[in-house]
């Protein structure tokens, strides 16, 4: 699989130049991705290979705030092992030895020691991997040097206890490093840590997953993390298999999709390979978006 393309969608946000980077692609079973939705529902919406894989991105949201760059989300980083990469089809190599989200920002005029704050939807491997990097010598270092780091509390002890079911997502060098510079700060509900930026809580995924709703100018977008990761979930019950908690995802979504299209949000989808944001629309049936924006 190529990595979904283009790598970086630019567009305005009240004040703000809000970009879409595609931190790469990977491959994830359908059924798993689509949980209790049959094969023969989802399928016409993504197509799965021989082996019963769909295409995925694993998108990052660059905003140029008043107050600095903030990131949401870092990728899959560059840390794990080329068997690793072949499980999960993860394709996010870049030029010169860089990932595909080191890639896009460069591409914007930016580096990694521009960014002030990271937030993470929730610590995954696919969203907080590139949250710290490994070194040509080895070490494991934070990524973006100069930045705080922002998660939900119980997210952070969700991801450091975990079991059977979890261990498999949550990886310690993804943040270890950060927490022992004293630069991760959690946060319990829902605050606005920037002007402008608040944090909304949306579990299911995991207990503790946040998604990002951003205001400016009058106009407002949400990061949806792994709440809808796609587009095609917008239907309320498409709801992924990897969700712990499924019924508690579809309340999240309830509540979120209604505010979303009653108050005309741009959603920012992170792992549909193809479509970054649109707005939704409820026809009596089911949400759905309601055309290219």
């Amino acid at each position: 699989m190529t990595a979904p393309t283009p790598l970086v969608q630019t567009r305005q946000l009240g004040r703000w130049r809000i970009h879409a980077i595609q931190a790469g692609g990977q491959q994830l079973d359908g059924g798993a991705m689509f949980g209790v939705v049959p094969k023969v529902l989802w399928e016409r919406r993504i197509a799965a290979d021989a082996r019963n894989r769909i295409p995925l991105g694993m998108r990052c949201l660059l905003v140029e705030h008043d107050d600095g760059l903030l990131l949401i989300d870092t990728g899959s980083g560059n840390k794990e092992t080329s068997k690793f990469h072949d499980i999960y089809a993860i394709e996010n190599a870049g030029a010169e030895g860089r990932t595909m989200l080191e890639d896009g920002i460069h591409a914007l005029g930016f580096t990694p020691d521009d960014v002030t704050l990271v937030i993470n939807t929730h610590l995954h491997f696919d969203h907080a991997g590139g949250n710290t990097w490994r070194t040509p010598s080895g070490g494991v270092e934070a990524a973006f040097p100069n930045a705080r780091y922002v998660v939900q509390r119980g997210e952070m002890a969700w991801a450091t206890h975990t079991n059977e079911r979890t261990a498999a997502s949550y990886f310690g060098p993804n943040w270890d490093a950060i927490v022992a510079a004293g630069r991760f700060d959690l946060v319990d509900g829902e605050p606005e840590i920037r002007s402008g930026v608040q944090l909304l809580r949306t579990p299911g995924h995991t207990p503790h997953h946040q998604s990002v709703l951003l205001t400016s100018g009058g106009e407002s977008a949400v990061f949806l993390g792994d709440v809808t990761p796609t587009a095609s979930h917008l239907p309320l019950p498409w709801i992924m298999g990897y969700d712990v908690e499924p019924l508690v995802t579809l309340e999240s979504k309830r509540t979120l999709l209604a505010r979303a299209e009653a108050e005309g949000w741009l959603l920012i989808f992170e792992h549909d390979a193809t479509t970054a944001w649109g707005r939704v629309a409820h026809d009596g049936k089911s949400y759905a978006l309601t055309g290219a924006d």
